[in-house]
């Protein structure tokens, strides 16, 4: 498993454990409301693919029916003034891990100081936009249950187009796909009577910064999972090797 995927696996396991349900559903709320406002006010998910991944993440993690109506009202202007914009942050994390941040927030100016702050403390800074972004491309990810004729199942899904690649992981096959094709891929996999259980658009590291020190692997780990727990941040994306 690539470093990028394990801290992905890492993220998803930890993500219920660490952080309380009310700030994750606070997270996955934004999300939804900013894919509505974002999409023209577009509160059909079929119509909004940004906005079905928000709700995929949000039903994952058994977010109530109510709370993504509220957060869908929200993004078509309903209930609730605050604007809620998407921000991209690119940086380097102690010894110069690569890393990306999407935060969703309703005061810039705000979020950017709180994240600047979370850097310089960890011993890392912010960087200009691309500096980071340049070893990255976007790829889509679907995780798919797996059935009972697991190499059957492989096979069928490596067979349609716009697939890069099939893996194997613990209860799931993870499906790999160009960042534009994921939609296309998921709509086909969806009509061949697989079950999905999450699809996400990732950026992926096309070179990876390896750690071969515990203590220093350990430090950038605790870094990452501070950015994680800030309020407004979605997704962080590294270059770092976890695989050792």
């Amino acid at each position: 498993m690539s470093g990028h995927s394990k801290w992905a696996t890492i993220k998803h396991q930890k993500g219920i454990k660490d952080k309380a349900r009310g700030q994750i559903f606070s997270k996955f709320s934004k999300a939804i409301s900013v894919a509505v406002a974002e999409g023209g006010g577009e509160e059909n998910p079929n119509k909004n693919f940004k906005l079905r991944l928000a709700i995929e993440k949000a039903k994952e993690v058994n977010m109530p029916k109510s709370n993504i109506e509220r957060a869908i009202e929200k993004g078509m202007g309903g209930k609730g003034k605050e604007r809620l914009i998407s921000v991209r942050f690119e940086g380097y994390g102690p010894g110069g891990v690569g890393i990306i941040i999407d935060a969703v927030t309703d005061n810039r100016q705000r979020t950017i100081q709180e994240i600047k702050s979370i850097f310089e403390k960890g011993g890392g800074s912010l960087a200009t936009p691309g500096a980071v972004a340049y070893n990255f491309v976007s790829r889509g990810q679907i995780l798919v249950k797996k059935k009972e004729k697991e190499e059957e199942q492989i096979l069928a899904l490596m067979d349609i187009d716009g697939v890069e690649d099939v893996d194997k992981e613990e209860g799931v096959i993870k499906v790999s796909t160009g960042g534009k094709e994921l939609a296309l891929v998921r709509e086909v996999i969806l009509s061949q009577n697989f079950e999905i259980i999450s699809s996400s658009l990732l950026m992926v590291p096309q070179s990876l910064f390896s750690v071969e020190n515990s203590e220093r692997m350990q430090k950038i780990i605790d870094f990452l999972e501070q950015i994680e727990n800030h309020q407004d941040v979605q997704d962080v994306f590294t270059n770092l090797d976890t695989s050792s």
